[in-house]
């Protein structure tokens, strides 16, 4: 009820607008792109990009959780490869923010995937079991700078305190 309709505001809040403060989104602390041509060795090549990335998100190479991650953006990758045929290149992203781990991929094809579960393949089905294992999510936006659109999937950082990875490496 507002104040017109004869609810109370406090005598400090009288007059003013009440407007909703978005809260400060947190600080990436890292990130990284890489460029993939769409092709037979796309899913090889972008496993190899966030390989060597994976270290610095203190995560190490050949874990259980690294497995996780690399075998999610197999699947996308995968996506990528067989139903976005207007996209010669793809940007597969890792960054570190808030104690997650985010995978991005992004092409050319504007269509969103169906993240429902009658609507998805078994591919995005099991990237969808992966990351909620680890925490996490999946989600589809379109892209900002391009027709196509990027799928975000989220895996949640075990003992993160907001300045270091898991391996206890200061990254800020």
């Amino acid at each position: 009820m507002t104040e017109a309709q004869g609810g109370f505001r406090p005598p400090w809040r009288r007059g003013r607008r009440t407007e909703a403060v978005p809260e400060p989104a947190p600080p990436v602390l890292l990130w990284h792109v890489a460029s993939v041509e769409v092709g037979p060795r796309a899913v090889r090549r972008a496993r190899e990009a966030m390989t060597a990335c994976l270290p610095a998100a203190g995560v190490t190479p050949g874990s259980a959780f690294a497995d996780a991650v690399l075998l999610a953006l197999s699947e996308l990758v995968t996506n990528v490869v067989r139903h976005a045929p207007r996209s010669p290149v793809t940007d597969v992203g890792l960054s570190v923010a808030a104690g997650q781990l985010i995978v991005s991929v992004s092409d050319a094809e504007p269509r969103l995937p169906d993240l429902t579960p009658e609507g998805m393949g078994a591919g995005l089905w099991m990237v969808t079991e992966l990351a909620a294992a680890h925490g996490g999510g999946v989600g589809a936006r379109p892209a900002a700078d391009h027709d196509g659109k990027v799928v975000l999937v989220r895996f949640g950082l075990p003992s993160y305190d907001g300045n270091t990875t898991r391996s206890g490496r200061n990254i800020s």
